[in-house]
């Protein structure tokens, strides 16, 4: 295709008529990397087999894994302490450097060319609405996350500030507290989950392919190598990340309602025993939910969650200490992109043994937890977000959590701080998990919400780890989103079982176990993550979308040079077919998937680079 100069005399205008005649002709037809074509979409709900492989080695690793933990407590205990501890040292940089470079990531997707890109057809809209879409998205994620740490991690940062931020009671510590806290909480888990939902979303609605974290690398590896051996390890690896980040997330809730139920009941305190009961208990119910097809009835279970949750928070707000709250907002987020630089920076190298200790224990611990619940999240976010633009998906999955999770730390966080603060020794309670029944044992009705919070966190985990159970089928089975029910069973009952080894390893120190094994598990899958992001950038470069801007602006710039030297003001721009190698494809170079070395873009057809197209602009002058 060339642009025609046509100097802009008094003649009449184009016939409309013949021109929509072409426009809706063969080319429309034509799998021109530079038009939206049809493309047959994955049966993401029709039945799979199952992958032998892929469900064969993680079943046994999962197993192996339980089996060694209640025959040789110690043993695991201390492989994984020596884990940890080479992990954190070697690659605790890497787990730094990868979660504020997806949050610079993710931003430059949106706000750079490849924004308008839509995760489905050009013309096709959003399949749930703007609130619905944003009511979704707050049951993903972190409900269990948000209860087990609201209190207790702002008040664990106001006594014993991070390495390097200051001694203990110095004037800033709130502020470093929750600037800390925020730290882990908003930007850097969601974007570290948008990348996956990303890739998921826009493999599946823009290029039809399966529902597996393997496909996205089709771009990267082609789409044989996707399918193949490579593309299984793949999603053994995503198999097991969700397999051990679901089970640290049961096993805070188990730590947090066996703490309630020290209060409530007076049951003493909560041994293994209690904790493993809770667990089974807690298993059998999700792994009910998983498979009795009550989808309906899980979604009231969550939402009335939502509602419960929202409840706990208004009470606290109002009964506590409410203009403090209020006043905290503004401080916390000023201190956050105040110190945001700084925290971003954290390793051992900058307070050594003592540095890597806390961030074990704290942020190199969430952004492991974060990757290895990106799976379950990232596909979540995905199969709702049809229709939307990359741009929306970013902002709305950037920016919704984040305020949610600064809106329930200012409340609870700044209601713990002022309890501490006022006289009573949160931080002094016996565990962590204690700690937000300590701080309502301070207020009215303190027995009443204990209870509440007891609910959120077993409702939390069983609409979660439910569906976790059923990603895990899916991986397992080939991109179906109906495994069958054997498959979800089992990884239901394998979720428990782990989560019961790692608090086990843990012993006396239960949450240092779920986080050491956490942490560990997570470092395969966070690699896969950046050869993800690869694959994604090399995706977007060959949408339809990106290459027709591409050939806008060649064949524009090559025409206003042309014409401003021809005639001056006084011309428009037309089309017309060129010569083979003389079209305005040749001065676009495409590579991506549906472009390969092999292939000429430069087809001598009537439909290719060299066809006639619309008229671009008006005459001028």
């Amino acid at each position: 295709m060339n642009l025609k100069l046509t100097n802009s005399g008094p003649t009449a205008p184009a016939d409309a008529a013949g021109e929509r005649e072409i426009l809706d002709g063969p080319l429309q037809d034509s799998p021109h990397p530079a038009l939206d074509h049809t493309i047959e979409e994955h049966r993401a709900d029709a039945p799979q087999k199952l992958d032998t492989v892929v469900f064969g080695v993680t079943a046994v690793i999962a197993i192996g894994f339980v089996l060694w933990g209640f025959v040789s407590t110690e043993t695991l205990g201390s492989a994984s302490d020596s884990g940890l501890s080479w992990v954190v040292h070697n690659m605790g940089w890497l787990f730094s450097l990868v979660a504020s470079g997806f949050v610079l990531f993710v931003i430059w997707l949106a706000a750079g060319k490849f924004g308008r890109i839509p995760l489905g057809r050009d013309d096709e809209q959003p399949e749930f609405r703007t609130v619905s879409w944003i009511a979704m998205m707050f049951s993903a994620g972190m409900g269990i996350g948000l209860m087990f740490y609201g209190v207790s991690e702002p008040v664990a940062h106001l006594v014993e500030p991070p390495p390097g931020t200051g001694a203990v009671g110095n004037p800033e510590a709130v502020q470093t507290a929750m600037a800390t806290t925020l730290f882990h909480w908003t930007l850097h888990p969601w974007a570290i989950y948008a990348v996956v939902g990303l890739a998921v979303a826009y493999g599946v609605f823009r290029r039809g392919r399966s529902l597996l974290i393997s496909s996205a690398f089709a771009p990267l590896i082609g789409e044989r190598r996707a399918n193949g051996p490579v593309g299984r390890v793949i999603d053994i690896l995503a198999i097991f990340a969700t397999l051990f980040g679901s089970a640290a997330s049961l096993g805070l809730g188990a730590l947090q309602i066996g703490s309630g139920l020290e209060l409530v009941a007076g049951i003493g305190r909560a041994g293994n025993g209690v904790l493993v009961a809770i667990i089974t208990v807690l298993t059998l119910c999700f792994v009910l939910s998983a498979v009795s097809g009550v989808s309906k009835g899980i979604q009231w279970l969550s939402n009335t969650n939502m509602v419960l949750a929202l409840v706990l928070a208004v009470f606290v707000f109002v009964v506590g200490p409410t203009v403090f709250i209020l006043n905290l907002v503004p401080t916390a987020v000023g201190s956050y992109f105040q110190d945001l630089a700084m925290m971003s920076a954290r390793t051992d190298a900058a307070g050594g043994d003592a540095m890597q200790t806390w961030l074990s224990g704290w942020t190199i611990f969430y952004w492991a937890w974060w990757v290895s619940w990106t799976p379950f999240v990232g596909m979540f976010i995905a199969r709702i977000s049809r229709g939307r633009t990359v741009r929306q998906f970013v902002t709305g999955v950037l920016l919704v959590p984040s305020l949610v999770s600064l809106v329930w730390f200012a409340v609870f966080g700044g209601a713990g701080i002022a309890t501490q603060q006022g006289g009573t020794d949160l931080a002094g309670a016996d565990s962590p998990e204690a700690t937000l029944f300590s701080m309502l044992q301070t207020m009215p009705l303190s027995t009443l919400t204990s209870v509440v919070v007891m609910l959120l966190v077993a409702i939390f985990f069983v609409s979660g780890a439910d569906a976790a159970s059923i990603v895990m089928g899916t991986l397992s089975e080939r991109g179906t989103l109906s495994p069958s029910r054997p498959t979800v069973i089992f990884w239901g009952a394998a979720t428990g079982a782990v989560a019961a080894v790692m608090l086990v390893v843990g012993g006396e120190d239960a949450l240092s176990g779920l986080q050491n094994i956490t942490i560990v598990a997570a470092l395969p899958f966070l690699l896969v993550m950046v050869g993800l992001a690869v694959a994604l950038v090399k995706d977007l470069s060959s949408d339809p979308l990106v290459v027709r801007r591409a050939y806008a602006v060649a064949a524009v710039e090559q025409a206003i040079v042309a014409g401003v030297t021809q005639h001056g003001d006084d011309f428009t721009l037309t089309y017309e077919q060129a010569a083979p190698g003389e079209g305005v494809g040749d001065l676009v170079t495409l590579a991506g998937p549906n472009v390969t070395a092999d292939e000429s873009v430069h087809r001598e057809d009537d439909h290719g680079d060299h066809h006639k197209d619309e008229v671009l602009t008006a005459p001028t002058s």
